[in-house]
């Protein structure tokens, strides 16, 4: 199996800004090699980073110093689940839209319902965010390949980067044809 490198972590955190699903400074990548994952640093710019920029955390020990906040969640994606090699973590904006106030998101799109069913959308308050959301999404991400934490932003855990890469794309494009198809639904009544 490819293993992903630290040019490859870059090479997709750039993507996800390129391609509309992060904004300059958000979202969060991270890849493992062993024991050690190589996570995007805290308030990362997609633009500029550089692989010198990745911060080295230990699966067993914990975060690197100026690691992402949510290095602890990546961390806990890992020792969860040991077949996964990369985990995703960006914010699509369709997709965050149409989870805002649901439970489960269930895609309409051929693509989105094959590849997903439904989706897991979990509801996890911004003042215990930090607290809660490694172990909740950690545990989601051990059952389903994405999942959202609503009104904030999408995960995916995969054997690769390229897998989280497209699961998280084929996710938003499936949220993009939702809307598209809901407005011209309200548009004709």
């Amino acid at each position: 199996m490819h293993q992903d490198s630290k040019a490859d972590l870059i090479q997709y955190y750039h993507w996800l800004r390129q391609y509309g699903l992060n904004d300059s400074h958000s979202g969060n990548l991270s890849i493992r090699h062993g024991k050690t994952i190589w996570v995007t640093p805290s308030g990362a710019c997609a633009d500029t980073l550089t692989e010198d920029d990745l911060i080295a955390c230990d699966i067993e020990t914990g975060p690197g110093k100026g690691a992402s906040l949510d290095a602890p969640l990546h961390i806990q994606c890992y020792r969860n689940n040991p077949n996964i090699n990369a985990v995703m973590h960006s914010h699509g904006v369709h997709t965050v839209a149409l989870t805002m106030d649901v439970d489960k998101y269930v895609p309409v799109d051929f693509e989105g319902h094959y590849y997903f069913g439904s989706v897991p959308v979990l509801k996890i308050d911004y003042d215990n965010y930090v607290s809660e959301a490694p172990q909740r999404v950690a545990e989601t991400l051990q059952n389903t390949k994405i999942t959202v934490v609503g009104g904030h932003g999408v995960y995916a855990a995969a054997e690769t980067l390229n897998l989280a890469y497209k699961w998280t794309c084929s996710l938003e494009l499936s949220a993009k044809t939702d809307f598209i198809r809901r407005m011209a639904l309200q548009a004709s009544n």
